[in-house]
């Protein structure tokens, strides 16, 4: 269930306050009278059998005396009496309700119910939404609702906040008041037994009156539901959040590294960069980053040029910038000269550019254009102190004077009265301006941050990546037998074989059953070896003294076998030695230690790491995570983020490691994660990365039988492979599978053979080019929300060429998926159009959409005839030309079950 009723919740039209009361310091007094303060223009209901008036208000004994379902119910009684008044709503046709009153998760009825589930149990029927329960309430300043029992009210504004904290919801309530921000909502989510992130997510996604989205996040329960409504809400306007929960309480016991590394906070860091959204650590700096935010441009690159009239001012900025991980740029030797021909000789040419204390107007602003002009520049820093010869209001005047820069601009005006009135004008002019130089490099870095995370948003992974092939079946076999026999912990050869059917390179492995076969074994495969402990009760073979290296002879193999099985047994007599491995050694004189591995965490599920390994991994830390899927470019953005990566560059005489191949081997398991979900956990520690690629030389594997079939413990969906298929068009078959993300140029030439009839019928006008992001959002899909057909054939160069495409983009409850459908002229009078359409109609009744509806220009004969034949009904002229045809796809009594799922 995601956004159905929350329009009754946010814009109700009348409102019952159930539990109402004149006591002071009570919670339905409080949100009674902050009702009627707010100013709400609707019906008030107060309902509470002990009165008859209230507030000079009539008062009502119960639900059942309300003179109409109120749209919107907030409820302040105790616990045991919330499942009752959900009902009763319900029946009386409510379809909102907020729930103040805490306890219900943890109270029970004399048959061991919670009545938390007793009250979902009740809105359930009626599709019946609640906020809550234990929440501090709801405002939407922009209708005059204060549903809420919070101390004050908020201003009218554009911002959106959600919180899970009541505590901070007040706090920040406060807050933005004493600095006259405003919100188009105002919620707290409190146990969020219903509407949760994802449902707000969605829900303020299209609001037109919210322009960004904050939110105080502690967690989250639906991965998958987060993920969706979260990406899809980033790439309509900012959302900026606090994440709780950054230390933890104690490192879990995990079956691997990478179980160990992997905390909770990484892996929501992850999620949050994956789906587009900015992290910030404080309320000052969850505002001012929306601030920022709504100012920019577009930009490209991540360094920094600083200009200043003071040079410890831009010494401030830039040890602030490079602290926190942000980069000058090297001015060009252009951009020099520009300066040269406006600059006093006694001043640098360097970043940070230093333009006097005695600079006029000018300075200031041809300095201004010569650091926007620089090549390597992304934004500029502007930083002005506040002197006699150049006050800081004529500076701010002239700077919003000025055309728009070709760069950003961010303003920094240090002082008092004076330069806050040199801030107001920079923010009317629509300049982000800050107080400090170090407020001012951290906006600089947030909005580099959100700029990554936006690019990252865009990805969506195919699940194979082209010309991998691997063998699933043999890992399946190794797995299945593993767990067959009761092991969760795959053996090292196993644990190697399965990375060798993923072609990732393993170093040769031999298993020998006795210390004998172990000095055979060691002879064949020639020396230097080693010898490693095989126990299934073992997880860290060193830790027992269960590896010996650089054995030189057949005999030194027998002992150092022998020897290990002592040393195991002494350190855990119980455990089981099944056997030894006995592998090469092998050179690692310039190889890079990395670790890559797989843990399962409780909420997103399978995620990847990657970092510097060996056996100090733990105590080094150095840890990126990504979700699967992943592509090369999302495996390039987890290297990047390592503090190894810097030394895979390669210093002084040693090479650099070939970085492609250590992207390759991120992207071949996160394959195997979405293949096999039975695999939980996963190492390669070490993973040795050289010039000549990479080898995996210990690898450990546990396996369990997932929570969750199939790519359902996935939180992002990988493509949908087995959504391809084959039909007929014209006698010829053509190719009809999900899109992807490579489509974009074949997409971009199947765009450029329509004609312009083709054109206006899709796009309902001329369109002579498509933009990037127009293409990225067609070809770029969440795939567990909508869905793209491609019709596709080779060209000569092998290469696939577009035929048709066909899409149904669904709402988030699955009720409705308008369809739109496009042929190439080519193409065209094959059947392809009537087959891409059969195609799309199966596809929605299978994923249990409700209805297929389509605007359709009533020129657009040959669509409408098409229609007609597949059971679609006209079902009215939305406007002059344009017809809304629609198409039912399920039995009325399924179709309200999926509104309702």
């Amino acid at each position: 269930m995601t956004t159905r009723n929350l329009s009754q919740m946010f814009a109700p039209k009348s409102v019952a306050v159930i539990g109402a009361s004149l006591r002071e310091r009570r919670v339905g007094t409080t949100v009674l009278q902050n009702v009627i303060d707010g100013g709400f223009k609707g019906d008030i209901y107060p309902v509470n059998p002990k009165y008859a008036t209230l507030a000079n208000l009539k008062c009502y004994r119960d639900v059942g005396d309300l003179p109409q379902a109120p749209d919107l119910a907030v409820i302040c009684t105790p616990p045991a009496t919330v499942p009752d008044l959900i009902r009763d709503l319900g029946e009386l046709g409510t379809r909102a309700v907020v729930v103040l009153t805490s306890g219900l998760a943890r109270e029970q009825d004399r048959h061991g119910v919670t009545l938390q589930d007793r009250m979902l149990k009740s809105a359930k029927p009626h599709v019946l939404r609640i906020l809550g329960p234990n929440c501090i309430g709801l405002l939407s300043p922009g209708i005059g609702l204060n549903a809420s029992f919070a101390h004050m009210g908020a201003r009218a504004g554009k911002l959106a906040f959600v919180s899970q904290s009541g505590a901070l919801t007040t706090a920040v309530l406060d807050w933005a008041d004493a600095r006259e921000i405003g919100f188009s909502h105002f919620v707290s989510l409190g146990d969020s037994a219903d509407v949760d992130f994802g449902d707000m997510l969605d829900y303020l996604a299209s609001d037109p009156g919210t322009d960004a989205i904050l939110m105080y996040m502690e967690s989250t329960r639906h991965a998958r539901k987060f993920m969706s409504a979260a990406r899809a809400a980033a790439r309509n306007k900012p959302v900026v959040l606090i994440k709780s929960g950054r230390v933890p309480e104690g490192a879990r016991a995990a079956a691997s590294h990478t179980g160990a590394l992997a905390g909770a906070d990484d892996v929501y860091d992850a999620a949050i960069r994956r789906a587009g959204m900015l992290r910030v650590d404080t309320t000052d700096d969850l505002f001012a980053a929306v601030e920022t935010l709504a100012r920019l441009r577009p930009f490209y690159g991540d360094k920094l040029s600083i200009m200043t009239n003071g040079g410890g001012a831009g010494v401030m900025a830039t040890d602030a910038l490079v602290l926190n991980g942000g980069k000058l740029a090297q001015l060009s030797g252009k951009t020099r000269d520009a300066l040269d021909a406006v600059l006093p000789t006694t001043l640098g040419r360097v970043n940070p550019v230093d333009i006097g204390g005695d600079a006029d107007l000018v300075r200031y602003t041809a300095t201004l254009e010569a650091l926007c002009e620089d090549p390597e520049t992304a934004a500029v820093l502007f930083i002005q102190a506040p002197t006699a010869v150049m006050p800081s209001l004529d500076v701010a005047n002239g700077l919003a004077a000025l055309p728009k820069p070709s760069k950003n601009v961010f303003t920094c005006w240090l002082g008092g009265a004076t330069a806050e009135r040199a801030r107001r004008i920079c923010r009317e002019a629509g300049w982000p301006t800050y107080d400090t130089p170090e407020n001012a490099a951290r906006a600089f870095l947030e909005a580099v941050n959100y700029r990554r995370n936006q690019s990252l948003l865009m990805e969506t992974p195919p699940s194979i990546p082209p010309g991998f092939a691997p063998d699933v079946a043999r890992v399946r076999a190794i797995v299945e037998g593993a767990m067959g026999e009761g092991r969760a912990l795959l053996t090292e050869p196993e644990s190697k074989g399965v990375l060798a059917a993923y072609g990732i390179p393993v170093v040769e492995t031999l298993v020998a059953q006795t210390p004998e076969q172990a000095g055979e074994l060691a002879q064949r495969i020639g020396f230097p070896v080693a010898v490693k402990l095989i126990s299934p009760d073992i997880t860290h073979k060193s830790d027992v003294g269960g590896v010996v290296l650089n054995i030189e002879t057949a005999e030194q193999a027998r002992e150092a076998a022998c020897q290990i099985r002592k040393r195991a047994l002494a350190a855990q007599p119980q455990a089981s030695v099944t056997g030894y491995a006995v592998q090469r050694m092998v050179n690692g004189a310039e190889a890079f230690e990395l670790i890559v591995g797989v843990a399962t965490d409780n909420v997103f599920g399978p995620v990847l790491l990657f970092g510097q390994g060996g056996t100090a991994v733990e105590v080094i830390a150095d840890r990126t995570i990504g979700l699967p899927p992943l592509n090369l470019n999302l495996a390039r953005d987890m290297v990047a983020r390592a503090r190894v990566s810097k030394l895979l560059a390669g210093y002084r005489n040693r090479p650099a490691a070939d970085y492609e191949a250590i992207y390759l081997t991120l992207v071949k398991l996160s394959q195997l994660v979405c293949d096999v979900p039975e695999i939980a956990e996963l190492d390669i520690n070490p993973l040795f990365a050289d010039a000549h690629g990479v080898l995996a030389l210990d690898a450990r594997i546990v396996a369990r039988s997932p929570a969750l079939p199939g790519h359902g413990r996935l939180a992002i969906r990988p493509y949908p492979q087995e959504l391809e298929s084959t039909v007929d068009a014209g006698g010829k078959p053509v190719r009809v599978r999900p899109i992807r993300p490579e489509d974009e140029p074949a997409y971009k030439a199947f765009f450029h053979t329509l004609t312009p009839q083709d054109v206006q019928f899709r796009y309902f006008g001329l369109i002579k080019e498509l933009s990037h992001s127009q293409m990225a959002r067609v070809t770029q899909i969440d795939y567990d929300r909508a869905m793209t057909f491609v019709a596709t054939e080779k060209d000569d160069a092998g290469n696939p060429r577009l035929l048709g495409v066909v899409q149904a983009l669904a709402d988030p409850d699955n009720t409705v998926a308008e369809f739109a459908v496009t042929v190439s002229p080519q193409a065209q009078g094959r059947g392809l159009g009537r087959a891409l359409m059969e195609h799309i109609v199966e596809y929605s009744r299978k994923r249990g959409t409700g209805e297929l509806i389509g605007y359709v220009l009533t020129a657009n004969t040959r669509m409408l005839t098409l229609a007609r034949h597949l059971g679609f009904v006209e079902d009215k002229e939305m406007e002059a030309g344009v017809l809304h045809i629609r198409l039912p796809l399920q039995p009325m009594a399924k179709a309200q079950d999926t509104r309702g799922a």
